[in-house]
């Protein structure tokens, strides 16, 4: 019963568990595809907006074709987010690469007489007088040249303010401006730098002016084109010089020099692809003649900023992600293809922020939880209530066919003792009239014992049905002890038995009923006789005790443990069944006692040990005294 009754709640356990993790895996399906479906329209746009961002950009190299290259390279750097544009055959300016042209000084004899002076004789100052010679030729080139030349020898000299008279003066001079050397650079910017290097921190407001000159000639993409690594050569040591920033532009020569160092990869046209060196890619117009060259950190950032102009995103985080790269930080929530001018490229979405459907399948997984829970606890509250009830009904039935069986060998047993008595008086089969008198004295023990068992029988139906009834009165205590012994007296006056009765005196009465008292006493007594030893030491003694009536049983028995002593007043508990079946008695004596004692208002209780008997004592409280207008309490019915 109890495992049908197991699998009964078990069963629709598992079911509602299995129910509830299936509600709650398509609750999280359902708020996934919601938020697909939701976020999926923002990555659409994010792509359209980096479509038409990066499409402008590349459609913006095109544009400003009328201009001179390096003022197109400087309008396309300055205007777009490359951080270099490469204009193909040109250079940015610079003369395309061949074979550099021949010297015209390096065959003329003053020239190199000039140069015998300032390097192998290491004379200075007859140097710059030979190179002062050769500047009052009329080629701007030579003139050019040979005044830088003779300004280096007046400083190596120690005449420093000759030689910046030089640098500061004829070579600053229009006429010279575009003025180049044998590998086409300009001369008189490389003129103004060592000016710069020979005025130092000595004269501060010409150094500053100087140095002014020489940024806005360098910024200045209109004038003679300089060759790409003179330009960032300059860049670099005029902000060493100053101690101040290099301009826009020398971020977009340096990545140009080095992309024109190293062999490339043909850049596809209208599409991003991997330059030579890491994190670099570079991206060609349809003609093919210009390429726009792109750090991978700087075109993320700026696709970022392109889609947040378009809008940004609610709830999820969009970012742009190159081709092999794993996604850092979990799964991503959605990939997307980036568009055409990123190939290969991918749109990664990521939640961000308290995310509603994620808050709303939570309140409805938390419903799913309490109803399940509820479930559960109505199963489980179903199935305790079902098992406590079964296990109640066959408690029952065991204390019913335990009844049956101790009424039917309690009332067996003397019966049959009295019928084999009578059949023997009736066959006339006794010796003598002793014998008879004998035979007749047992015939009333064992209709006595008969009596005793059937008023216990009734009294315990009685208490099933709570319809006991106690008539109360004030009652004697000596006298209800002396019926007790009166009644017990020729059962506990046998030689192997001594029974001592102690009644202090003066005790107050008891409000209770009489006969039930009595009753309580010979079951105590009774149960004291039953369960001492061959030698019997019984005691009774009455007392009063804080305001109560104290009847105190005290045997020399077999005694109880601790666990049976709390047992000992169930019903039909019996600590010894071998001795019970041998002196007779079904269990119910001390639980009358204690249904007595309860519906008195008193309180019983045990203190035994094994093998060193047990004293069972009742409490019961005293009668109130006559008040002043001498009334008593009136009877009343016990609870």
């Amino acid at each position: 019963m109890v495992s049908i009754l197991l699998l009964a709640v078990l069963v629709p356990t598992a079911c509602m568990l299995w129910f509830l993790t299936a509600a709650m895996r398509n609750t999280n399906l359902a708020a996934r595809q919601r938020l697909t479906d939701v976020y999926r329209g923002q990555v659409r746009q994010a792509t359209d907006a980096l479509a038409d961002h990066w499409g402008a950009q590349i459609a913006a190299l095109e544009g400003s074709a009328d201009l001179a290259p390096p003022r197109r390279f400087h309008r396309l750097v300055t205007s777009t987010e490359f951080d270099t544009v490469i204009l193909v055959g040109r250079t940015n300016g610079r003369p395309p690469t061949s074979a550099p042209a021949p010297d015209p000084l390096a065959a003329d004899p003053q020239w190199t007489a000039a140069q015998a002076l300032e390097f192998d004789k290491a004379d200075p100052n007859a140097a710059a007088d030979a190179y002062g010679a050769i500047a009052r030729r009329a080629e701007p080139c030579v003139q050019a040249r040979a005044l830088r030349a003779r300004a280096r020898c007046l400083a190596r000299a120690g005449r420093r303010e000759q030689a910046l008279g030089v640098l500061t003066g004829p070579l600053a001079e229009p006429p010279l401006a575009g003025a180049r050397d044998a590998a086409g650079r300009l001369v008189a910017p490389d003129a103004m730098l060592l000016a710069l290097e020979l005025l130092g921190d000595a004269n501060r407001p010409a150094f500053d002016e100087l140095a002014d000159r020489l940024r806005r000639r360098l910024a200045d993409y209109d004038g003679p084109a300089f060759p790409g690594r003179q330009r960032l050569f300059l860049m670099g040591e005029l902000a060493r010089l100053s101690g101040t920033k290099p301009p826009q532009t020398a971020h977009a020569e340096s990545w140009a020099a080095r992309y024109l160092d190293s062999p490339q990869p043909t850049p596809l046209a209208g599409q991003f692809s991997p330059a030579a060196g890491a994190g670099l890619w570079h991206v060609a117009t349809e003609d093919g003649q210009t390429v726009g060259l792109c750090r991978q950190e700087r075109l993320i950032e700026r696709s970022r900023r392109a889609c947040l102009a378009a809008g940004r995103p609610t709830g999820i985080a969009i970012r742009l992600q190159p081709p092999g790269q794993r996604s850092a930080g979990g799964e991503p929530f959605l990939i997307h293809p980036a568009p055409a001018p990123l190939v290969g490229w991918k749109l990664v979405a990521r939640l961000v922020g308290t995310d509603p459907f994620a808050a709303a399948a939570s309140r409805q997984k938390a419903g799913y939880l309490w109803a399940a829970a509820l479930g559960i606890v109505v199963i489980l509250s179903a199935g305790m209530i079902a098992m406590a009830y079964v296990s109640r009904q066959v408690r029952l039935a065991r204390l019913k066919n335990d009844l049956i069986a101790t009424v039917s060998h309690e009332l067996k047993t003397p019966l049959s003792s009295m019928r084999v008595l009578i059949d023997t008086l009736v066959a006339g089969r006794c010796r003598d009239a002793g014998q008879a008198d004998e035979y007749h004295r047992m015939i009333a023990q064992e209709n006595e014992r008969l009596s005793r068992v059937i008023e216990n029988f009734l009294t315990f139906s009685r208490m099933e049905r709570n319809r006991v009834t106690f008539d109360l009165a004030p009652v004697d205590v000596g006298d209800v002890v002396a019926s007790a012994i009166e009644s017990v007296g020729e059962r506990f006056g046998a030689p192997n038995c001594r029974l001592s009765v102690e009644v202090d005196p003066d005790l107050p009465p008891v409000h209770a009923d009489r006969d039930a008292l009595v009753a309580i006493l010979l079951n105590l007594l009774d149960n004291a006789y039953k369960y001492t030893g061959d030698e019997k030491r019984i005691d009774l003694h009455a007392r009063a005790e804080g305001g109560r009536i104290c009847l105190a049983v005290t045997d020399n028995g077999i005694g109880l443990s601790r666990r049976a002593a709390r047992r000992a007043f169930d019903r039909f508990y019996q600590v010894d069944q071998h001795l019970s079946r041998t002196t007779g008695g079904c269990g119910l004596g001390l639980s009358i006692v204690q249904f007595i004692v309860d519906a008195h208002g008193g309180s019983v209780d045990v203190d035994s040990k094994p093998g060193q008997g047990s004293t069972f004592t009742v409490r019961l409280p005293a009668a109130e005294t006559p008040g002043e207008n001498g009334q008593t309490p009136a009877n009343a019915p016990a609870p």
